[in-house]
């Protein structure tokens, strides 16, 4: 009993180094909730919910640039919902160039994978052919199953018979109009 004492106390009373507590390189207080870090780890690959969340902050402050740095890591990593941000970004030339077709393909992608958001932008990009081949067809069954798997605006769009005015602005009428 004294020995199993005293091993506690030596244990307890030995001096704690910076590399049993913190990183490898000794930081003591390293950056943990900044952007900076995020983006720090996105572009090392290692992403989280967590990190992938805050490229959402970082799109509504205004730096697409590292938001789209984030999504794209978080949406390498299989994040769908960092696929349908990514569409958003390719959609509205945030951190690049408008680029309907990338939009068009981080939808499908998102839809391919389960994403209910991403079924939804799937099936209205194929409704409009915007960003990929027209088949309205094949967009409503997307739009479908989004509303089955519970998304209300895709209810909303089978409420009104698939008339995409519904869902958006007449304004943005003028982005998919056929471009021949």
């Amino acid at each position: 009993m004294r020995l199993t004492l005293a091993l506690i106390a030596a244990v307890f009373a030995a001096p704690a180094t910076a590399a049993e507590y913190g990183p490898e390189d000794g930081t003591l207080n390293p950056e943990e909730l900044t952007w900076q870090n995020n983006l720090k780890k996105a572009e090392e690959g290692k992403v989280d919910m967590m990190v992938c969340a805050s490229g959402y902050l970082m799109t509504k402050s205004g730096d697409h640039d590292t938001a789209r740095k984030i999504f794209e890591a978080c949406a390498e990593a299989g994040y769908t919902a960092a696929m349908t941000w990514m569409s958003y970004m390719e959609n509205n030339g945030f951190g690049g160039e408008y680029n309907p077709d990338a939009a068009a393909q981080w939808d499908q992608r998102a839809a391919e994978l389960g994403d209910p958001v991403g079924k939804f932008n799937h099936g209205i990009n194929l409704m409009r052919g915007h960003g990929i081949t027209q088949n309205a067809e094949l967009g409503r069954q997307y739009v479908d199953e989004a509303a089955k798997d519970g998304l209300p605006v895709a209810r909303r769009l089978q409420g009104a018979d698939y008339d995409l005015d519904e869902v958006t602005p007449d304004a943005d009428n003028w982005r998919y109009a056929p471009l021949f």
